[in-house]
């Protein structure tokens, strides 16, 4: 019998699957799970046991389409990070002060001022003027790395996450911060250890709690060397200025804490936003050959492909609120303290606004992804993405054949960060 014609009550319920376990993203985005959730449970009850030592945690709402994502996002009144913070795994709840700090984890309406004073400080410091002149720093270096793989290949390949895409959003985002080029690699140890904690290879054996509990690379206490260096490097840029972040955010009048908060803010989600975004892009144009060839062929824009490719790439998984009232969401009641987690991979695939989202379409316009998030805390620095990333694929597109894996890709064992840690491409032969 059709199902369709069986009266809604006598449909057996489809079970919730699971998109909590961080180790299920390393076998790709669950788009099947994703599908279900949205056309069955759009808001639905996820668990959350332990996985590899960090504790189980009381469970949360997963939110898993477009037009919900987006209203979590905006609502702040109802939808706290300051509640919470923004990650799954709650924080311990001494750490909550000081996650506090940052503007990702406040609420304009609960912090008098604060975040909204915070962003537009970033926004000074992340003109598109300024960014926009480091657009043929961006550029070269792009040329170089890519060179440099393909003089350094063997057997015709290279990793392209080892050779290219780290160094790339690494060394930009240096030069964009002003940091001296001595301190740079200490940029990317804190980044790994930070977005990569969930990743038994991809990190360094979490440092544990008197309770043999793994502690939370986020706390205060495994910051310290972190935030020593931004006061450092702050009070170096008052006495030697450039034109340079650092330098604006050194003189701005922020206290000691939240001069720590923006560089810790801006060293991680500024790095790892290209870091992962870099090669999941290569990843969905090796996978798509056609799509590349009008790409290469000037076919396809350069500002809708990147688009489509954060589309289908989102550099950020999820996103977790906390509910400050009871509320109701998609036909679910939600208590006020109840964790209400966005998932941008599923609302960047509903049929509901993007049609056949499977398909990579360069030229899809309008192309409404939340990859970069929406409302108050949208991303600061998505203008120095998206031209990080145009400027990578144009270089590559002149220098470097049709992307085709040469073995397999590894992804980030991680529910919050789509990342890519190995991309084996080809990069011997004609360009294009």
């Amino acid at each position: 019998m059709d199902p369709a014609a069986v009266p809604s009550a006598q449909v057996p319920a489809a079970p919730v699957p699971d998109v909590f376990d961080p180790r299920i993203y390393a076998a790709g985005i669950p788009h099947e799970s994703y599908r279900l959730l949205r056309d069955r449970h759009p808001v639905a009850w996820q668990e959350e046991p332990e996985v590899r030592g960090w504790p189980a945690g009381p469970g949360f709402w997963a939110v898993t389409r477009h037009a919900d994502v987006v209203r979590v996002l905006r609502d702040h009144t109802t939808y706290s990070s300051w509640l919470g913070a923004t990650q799954i795994r709650d924080p311990d709840p001494a750490d909550l002060p000081f996650l506090r700090r940052t503007m990702l984890n406040q609420d304009p309406a609960k912090t008098a001022g604060g975040h909204g004073r915070l962003r537009r400080l970033v926004s000074r410091a992340f003109t598109p003027a300024r960014v926009d002149a480091f657009a043929g720093r961006v550029r070269e270096r792009a040329r170089t790395l890519l060179a440099a793989a393909r003089a350094q290949a063997e057997d015709g390949a290279a990793d392209l996450v080892r050779t290219v895409t780290d160094e790339y959003a690494l060394l930009n985002l240096t030069d964009l911060l002003g940091v001296p080029a001595a301190d740079r690699d200490l940029l990317l140890q804190w980044t790994v250890r930070i977005i990569g904690y969930q990743d038994p290879e991809d990190a360094p054996a979490p440092l544990l709690g008197a309770d043999g509990k793994p502690l939370n690379p986020r706390s205060p206490a495994l910051l310290g060397e972190m935030f020593t260096y931004a006061r450092e490097l702050a009070a170096h840029k008052r006495t030697h200025p450039g034109d340079d972040v650092m330098t604006a955010l050194a003189e701005a009048g922020l206290d000691p804490p939240e001069l720590e908060m923006f560089f810790f803010l801006l060293t991680v989600a500024g790095n790892d936003t290209v870091r992962s975004a870099a090669p999941g892009g290569l990843l969905a144009l090796a996978g798509d050959p056609g799509a590349y060839r009008l790409l290469a062929d000037g076919r396809a824009p350069l500002d809708t492909a990147v688009d489509e490719l954060l589309r289908v790439h989102p550099p950020v998984l999820s996103f977790r609120r906390t509910a400050a009232t009871d509320t109701e969401l998609a036909g679910r009641r939600i208590r006020a303290g109840d964790k209400v987690v966005v998932f941008h991979a599923s609302a960047n695939h509903d049929e509901r606004v993007f049609t056949d989202p499977g398909r990579l379409d360069l030229g899809r316009t309008p192309n409404a992804h939340v990859s970069f998030g929406d409302g108050p805390h949208v991303c600061l620095g998505a203008h120095f993405a998206r031209l990080q990333l145009r400027v990578l694929y144009e270089e590559w597109r002149a220098a470097m054949p049709a992307p085709e894996l040469a073995g397999p890709p590894r992804r980030l064992v991680s529910n919050f960060i789509n990342g890519i840690t190995r991309l084996p491409l080809r990069v011997s032969g004609p360009a294009g």
